[in-house]
């Protein structure tokens, strides 16, 4: 079933312009502008060019959503096969299935909406050329890591993002930028070392470097030791990228650091690589090896559930002078921990709860940094002990709309039945106390209690948040009187003056007015561009909350045949 019905050369030609376009439009941003296009304000030009690009780069996404056929979403569908270096058996192979469609949709929506948020609210930094080529390069990166059907261009897509994300932070960030920049990196590239270690040793050993070939031959052509190395050393990459206590000390740092659509980007797209990757390579190619590190995988998981909500609250307690950012970005550490876990199961219910969590992670997350970014504008900070301080935000008060949003962001995120953050947690849940033939029950159901330990953690340091930022009263800053002012401040009379007045008679005069009640003053509201940007994220994170068969009726026959070796 199809929504429209679409050729397969134009649905070929689709995917290929998802990939490319934006390529095309990053060297276009660099040029100079066509005099008929230039109109009064280069800096202008340039950003609706960013926004015309990702637009249409979602639009085809959309249209290829469209003409996929639902009724077979384990098929790869809009293949292009062709060969590139034949030496290596390297082809530029595309293709998508109910596994990868999500993911570019998600990922041209998010492009788009930064870019279009970027229009009205570009952050401080060099030439919006720059800005513009470099966000249209990692979505060019990213959306060709969800597309790609060969080992090394995949490893290719994966590193391609890595250069303009490490701009973007060291550019257009914000303190401690240059840090967190060469810190995320460093990680992230030594990660990515190892790991194309791990796939040039299945490449090798296998004898193509093709991922649909590789999953259909479900490791049959690999010797247990290979599949347990490969795991190991892959893994390790994606690991990094995903990312998975302990190897997440880069992601709080870069987050604090980016500019807000950076901090969008990073959370709602390049941390889904590295969980794409664990489903995509890892589970149907070495499931041997999968089976032997599962455990593993899932203690640090839970680790990481636990760690990353333990950390937030500690940042929301009174005194701790907590980043807002930096609480949010520990969030994503304990959320993908529960992606981890799902994906550790190797279960069809774990893995479809671990793709779940992935959009809704993309959807939540992205949204709440979009907000605290708008918090920071109006008030300068996201020290969240000066904004909840004697100059505390109150926003329900001071900006109703904005405090409202925030407020809906973070019960979604704590896991609220009814939005698109609870099904992922319980399907992975559910996939732990029934995990796959071969791993441990008592150990995976272990895992289980203490990730649910962790949805009540999240739900703690929301709740906190929440409290902190959005309730309360406005109570503006004390002003001294003016006989308490110093003596020589400027209006105020010296002692001798004050003491002669004392002594001579005076005039009877009327007895002062009341103070005037203090008023709540007020911050802007959401602006209309702000609308526009963050109302597709609720409306989807509404949506797959109530109708979560939209999602999983693509991932689950993909996720069924893959893990039984391409047999549906």
């Amino acid at each position: 079933m199809t929504v429209i019905d679409i050729s397969p050369s134009v649905m070929q030609f689709l995917l290929a312009f998802i990939v490319v376009a934006p390529l095309l439009g990053a060297a276009a941003a660099l040029l100079p502008a066509p005099p008929g296009l230039k109109g009064k304000n280069p800096d202008q030009a340039v950003l609706r060019h960013g926004v015309t690009v990702t637009g249409a780069v979602l639009i085809a996404a959309i249209v290829l959503a469209a003409g996929f056929d639902h009724d077979q979403p384990a098929t790869m569908q809009a293949t292009t096969d062709i060969s590139w270096i034949p030496a290596l058996d390297v082809r530029i192979h595309l293709g998508v299935d109910g596994i990868s469609l999500p993911l570019l949709v998600l990922t041209a929506l998010l492009t788009f909406l930064c870019a279009l948020y970027s229009y009205f609210k570009l952050p401080a930094g060099p030439s919006p050329k720059g800005f513009v080529a470099l966000v249209l390069v990692l979505e060019s990166g990213t959306l060709a890591t969800f597309a790609v059907l060969d080992l090394l261009l995949f490893f290719l897509a994966f590193e391609m993002v890595l250069i303009p994300m490490y701009f973007l932070i060291a550019r257009w960030g914000g303190d401690r930028r240059q840090a967190a920049a060469w810190k995320f990196i460093l990680y992230t590239l030594l990660g990515s070392v190892v790991m194309l270690l791990g796939l040039l040793l299945i490449g090798l050993k296998s004898g193509t470097f093709d991922m649909v070939a590789l999953a259909t031959d479900n490791g049959r052509g690999l010797t247990t030791s290979v599949q347990v190395t490969a795991v190991l050393a892959i893994g390790l990459g994606l690991a990094v990228k995903t990312p998975m206590w302990p190897l997440h000390s880069w992601l709080p740092d870069a987050h604090t650091a980016a500019p807000t659509v950076g901090s969008v980007l990073l959370a709602g797209v390049l941390l889904k690589m590295g969980t794409y990757g664990f489903v995509r390579i890892l589970l149907p190619v070495a499931p041997d090896g999968m089976r032997t590190f599962a455990p593993y995988l899932a203690a640090f998981a839970v680790v990481g559930i636990v760690y990353g909500s333990l950390a937030c609250l500690a940042l929301a307690r009174t005194g701790a002078r907590g980043d807002l950012k930096r609480l949010i970005a520990y969030s994503s550490v304990g959320h993908m921990g529960f992606v981890l876990l799902g994906i550790a199961t190797m279960t069809p219910t774990g893995v479809n709860g671990a793709l779940f969590a992935n959009i809704a992670h993309g959807l939540i997350t992205g949204l709440l940094f979009f907000l605290v970014g708008a918090v920071k504008d109006r008030y300068g900070t996201a020290d969240l002990d000066t904004l909840a301080g004697a100059t505390g935000a109150a926003l329900y008060g001071r900006a109703p709309r904005l405090g409202a949003l925030l407020a809906f962001a973070a019960i979604a995120s704590l896991g609220l039945p009814g939005l698109a953050g609870f099904w992922g947690e319980m399907l992975t849940l559910f996939g732990a106390y029934e995990p796959a033939e071969g791993l441990s029950r008592p150990a995976f159901r272990t895992f289980m209690a203490i990730g649910a330990f962790g949805t009540l953690l999240t739900a703690a340091y929301m709740l906190i948040v929440v409290r902190r930022v959005c309730m309360g009263a406005y109570t503006p800053p004390p002003r001294p009187a003016p006989d308490e002012r110093a003596p020589d401040a400027p209006g105020a009379r010296p002692a001798s003056a004050a003491s002669a007045a004392s002594e001579t008679p005076q005039a009877p005069t009327a007895s002062p007015a009341p103070p005037a009640p203090a008023t709540t003053p007020q911050l802007a509201d959401i602006q209309p561009y702000e609308a526009a940007a963050w109302t597709p994220l609720v409306a989807l994170t509404v949506l797959a909350g109530l109708w979560p068969a939209v999602l999983l009726g693509l991932t689950d026959p993909a996720v069924q045949q893959l893990l039984s070796g391409g047999k549906s």
